[in-house]
């Protein structure tokens, strides 16, 4: 897979790094003359000096050959520029562009971009953290469209040794996976949820909150 990415940074490197332990080629495009020549030598990718929103720049990156294109500049303007540039004009299939402003993120998609926000995926780590110790694992998916959380099923939980089909699930909701002594078990009505099992939940946004209440009796 060829990835495009146009930005700088510190995380930047450890970006690349990781995409290359995965067997990806990766060009970078960055304004930085310095961060572009400490990259060239650090890393096994190709480097490109110049601004990344210019067609020009994205043409001798090799924009018409990528597969991914990702977008993080600290301008939100740029991010958007860059990824409409790469997919109308050189046909990247996938772009993802950085909202800086978490309130971007919903106008980036609106416009056809994908885009993440490092302030609210944080935020959410935080939340979860704060919130409820039982759950280790939240991961939104479908650009945020589908949460799939991992509970861990305390004693004290309402749900604590019922079958399955007694427990009444808002709509849009799962129990799609509980893992029990490290064994997978596909959930069917006649199940008991005993305290221990770890359950892997699907959810929506809109949802996520009341599903968690029922199943553990607690507020998110």
């Amino acid at each position: 897979m060829k990835v495009l990415i146009v930005g700088g940074g510190n995380t930047l490197y450890f970006v690349c790094r990781n995409f290359i332990a995965k067997g990806y080629r990766i060009t970078v495009i960055n304004r930085n003359h310095d961060e572009c020549v400490k990259l060239a030598r650090n890393l096994n990718i190709t480097v490109i000096h110049g601004d990344g929103s210019e067609s020009r720049i994205l043409q001798e990156a090799g924009a018409n050959g990528a597969d991914v294109l990702l977008a993080i500049t600290p301008n939100d303007q740029d991010n958007l520029v860059i990824c409409q540039l790469a997919a109308l004009q050189f046909g990247v299939p996938r772009t993802v562009a950085l909202a800086n402003d978490p309130d971007n993120a919903e106008v980036f998609k609106k416009l056809g971009v994908s885009a993440f926000s490092t302030t609210q995926i944080i935020g959410n780590l935080i939340e979860q953290k704060a919130s409820l110790e039982q759950i280790t694992n939240l991961i939104p998916v479908g650009e945020g469209r589908v949460n799939i959380t991992e509970i861990v099923l305390s004693s004290d939980f309402p749900i604590a040794g019922k079958f399955l089909k007694e427990i009444e699930l808002p709509d849009n909701a799962l129990v799609a996976v509980v893992i029990r002594r490290n064994q997978p078990i596909i959930p069917r009505g006649h199940n008991r949820l005993m305290p221990g099992d770890r359950i892997v939940l699907i959810t929506l946004p809109e949802n996520h909150g009341t599903v968690l209440k029922v199943l553990t009796g607690q507020n998110e």
